[in-house]
């Protein structure tokens, strides 16, 4: 009889048998181990491989951080069922209930760290006899790149394969030698300061705060989730063994192989999130093979978890067949088919049904819709609406829908307020200014302020109410740093508590100290005045086509009550604009000619946004020249220099190109409570050259209308 021999170096040589009689004969060396096999009637010079059983087809499958379920057979062979319609055979796990548990357990789980570890299984197995695993499990876990230990070790890393569920043996005579006491109370914490534990790779490890432990009567043996200790690791004098099954956090996990600089298939597993419903049925089955292959009795199983018998998790999602279709589109049917061009309700239901999705259809006359139950261990990553809609698509194929592309490409643009805030900031950088950017989070300290639940620091314990105190704070910062004066705006979200109610809001704002382009007198530079101030700002407002109104306002605590002015559009309040308070400037230390501003954003998108706004109207330029006249009067400090001008503009009429205020003066020879005004009027027409007939008459008309609105003093 003609047997094969397989050596070290994989080489077939037939001999003749000498009295073989078993199937198979392990032959140990020092250095590998030797297999006979005996065959019947093998044709010489085939593949041997078929013969041993050494043809299997080993697939390296790589899976995405979502899929946690794919990391096992259970899981690929649920992939494989559903994308080929075969039906779906599971394990066996029968034969492994504890029957007669014993009545003064010796076991006790005492978790402290529930969120770290919700579920504990613990189960003794007594009077097991360790040796080498057979050789169809060693065969499997050499496909899979785990060396064989023996038969307990090796059905612990074969269900880690099968269920994707990490195990871990303990001899649980070892744990009682560790700790001195039959009685073991088996724990779940952090590590302690100056702990330390060896582990299965032999490697002393010096345990921190983050690691998360297994211990016995609160002595560490394991790095829970990661890897086991080396004190209480199973050998082959091991009789008794205590059987770990867990479920723990993924961040604990992650936490704790980091501190270790550890990674291990369990490790892997758990930081990407185990399945718990599987959990006690991955444990019987472990029990049924460790009975089978090493012998033993189950007798004692203890059991904590945080969510009682509840461990099963699901969740429930509304799926629409419209909102299929539409994210899909048709189908690549052959015209003429009998099938519609979308996919149909039957369709879906089969996909999703194969994937062990729960369905309930609620059809209406409008759409059909279901409500999805999605299984425990694709609870993960089917999360939303789409996630189901992307699984109808893989599993009916992505070459099965149409390639179609839009007719033609629309032009993108952007919308309205999206706009106007572009031209707002090219305008204020136009005026140069710089565009700052703060944090929303702020000391804590007004009464109408949102205090943050859990702030990081003291300093971000609050939402801003405004704007300018970051600005003030950063011009500040810039002048002790040697930087020199900050002329910058920033715009940014303001929140407020009104009642009860939060409120929030879209402002801008902004701080002017030097103009962008000081001028000097007798080779001094001058400091920046009010009016040269408010002129910058204005200049924005004209850019924008922005016709904004000044009116005195001393209501603000930060700024000069003699130097404000509130800001008004259209009839509405637009902000405010003035000078830095004395005191303020003195408690800071800043400069006398420091100006700020804020103004209400949404009012100038709105307006900025506006129909006619938006549509620009072009005219052309005169070629003929302009003629002037000034203006000078005594007029009340009451007036503002804005009422008065739109009292010329009216009187005008359409010659009146510009009106400029170019003189003002208060003191000596000026009426007490007065002060002297002069304008310059630009007059001109685009298709002749006017003269003193055409304005002097006009001039008069604006004249009346000052002495009649503002009883005004005139003086040329």
């Amino acid at each position: 009889l003609d047997v094969w021999m397989l050596g070290p170096s994989l080489l077939v040589a037939p001999v003749m048998d000498r009295g073989v009689t078993s199937r198979q004969v392990d032959l140990p060396t020092a250095t590998t181990w030797y297999h006979i096999f005996e065959l019947e009637n093998p044709q010489l010079g085939s593949d041997v491989r078929p013969l041993l059983g050494l043809n299997d087809v080993i697939l390296d499958l790589t899976t995405t951080a979502n899929r946690a379920d794919a990391l096992s057979m259970i899981g690929v062979a649920r992939e494989v069922a559903a994308l080929t319609g075969a039906s779906l055979r599971m394990p066996e796990a029968s034969g492994a209930l504890i029957k007669d548990q014993e009545s003064s357990s010796s076991l006790k789980i005492d978790i402290s760290e529930s969120a770290a570890c919700p579920i504990y299984i613990g189960t003794v197995i007594k009077g097991v006899k360790i040796a080498p695993s057979p050789g169809w499990l060693k065969q499997r876990l050499d496909a899979a790149g785990i060396r064989s230990i023996n038969n307990v070790v090796d059905v612990t890393n074969y269900i880690l394969l099968e269920w994707g569920q990490p195990l871990h043996g303990f001899d649980q005579d070892r744990l009682i030698a560790l700790t001195g006491n039959e009685q073991l109370t088996i724990g779940v914490r952090y590590a302690k300061p100056d702990e330390s534990l060896t582990t299965l790779d032999s490697q002393k490890r010096t345990l921190e705060a983050e690691t998360l432990l297994i211990t016995a009567n609160d002595k560490p043996v394991a790095l829970a989730g990661v890897m086991g200790g080396e004190e209480t690791e199973v050998n082959d004098k091991t009789t008794n063994i205590l059987l770990e099954a867990a479920i723990f956090a993924p961040i604990a996990i992650r936490r704790s192989a980091r501190t270790q600089g550890l990674r291990t298939e369990a490790s892997t597993r758990y930081e990407r999130g185990v399945n718990q419903a599987e959990l006690a049925l991955a444990c019987r089955r472990a029990i049924m093979l460790i009975t089978e292959l090493a012998g033993g009795k189950t007798t004692t199983q203890e059991t904590f978890s945080t969510a009682g018998d509840h461990l099963t998790v699901t969740r429930e999602l509304s799926l629409r067949l419209n909102r299929i279709n539409e994210i899909l589109g048709p189908l690549k049917r052959g015209e003429g088919t009998l099938y519609e061009s979308f996919l149909q309700p039957e369709e879906v239901e089969g996909i999703l049904t194969s994937l062990g999705c729960g369905l309930i259809r609620a059809e209406t006359t409008e759409e059909v819709v279901w409500n999805v139950t999605v299984p425990p261990y694709r609870y993960r990553d089917l999360e939303r609406e789409i996630d189901l809609i992307e699984e109808v698509a893989r599993l009916y194929g992505y070459d099965n829908f149409c390639e179609t592309l839009p007719s033609k490409s629309a032009a993108g643009y952007l919308p309205p307020e999206q706009s106007a805030v572009l031209h707002l900031r090219a305008a204020f950088r136009g005026a140069g200014l710089t565009e700052l950017m703060h944090y929303s989070l702020v000391k804590q300290g007004e009464e109408n302020q949102i205090a943050i639940a859990n702030p990081l620091f003291v300093e971000y314990s609050a939402l801003r109410t405004e704007l300018l105190t970051g600005l003030i704070d950063a011009f500040q910062y810039n002048l002790e740093q040697g930087n020199g004066a900050l002329n910058g705006f920033e715009i940014g979200r303001i929140f407020w508590k009104q009642g009860e109610k939060f409120e929030e809001a879209d402002a801008i704002a902004g701080i002017i100290s030097n103009a962008p382009k000081s001028w000097t007198l007798g080779g001094r530079e001058q400091p920046l005045s009010w009016f040269e101030a408010k002129g910058i700002l204005t200049q924005v407002f004209e850019r924008l086509y922005l016709a904004v109104e000044y009116k005195q306002d001393s209501e603000n605590s930060l700024l000069h009550p003699g130097r404000t002015a509130s800001l008004w559009l259209e009839g509405k309040s637009l902000g405010v604009f003035g000078q830095l308070h004395p005191q303020l400037r003195q408690e800071r230390e800043l400069p006398d000619e420091v100006y700020v501003f804020q103004l209400n954003l949404e009012l100038l998108l709105s307006v900025m946004t506006q129909v006619d706004m938006l549509r620009r109207k072009f005219s052309g330029y005169s070629t003929f020249p302009s003629a002037d006249r000034d203006i000078a009067f005594f007029v009340s400090v009451e007036v503002s220099v804005n009422e008065i001008k739109q009292v010329i503009s009216e009187s005008a009429g359409k010659l009146l190109e510009s009106i400029e205020l170019f003189d003002e003066y208060r003191g000596e020879n000026v009426p007490e409570g007065q002060r002297s005004l002069a304008f310059r009027l630009i007059y001109r027409m685009s298709d002749r050259t006017l003269t003193d007939a055409d304005i002097d008459p006009i001039q008069q008309k604006v004249r009346d209308a000052l002495v009649d609105k503002f009883q005004v003093n005139l003086r040329s």
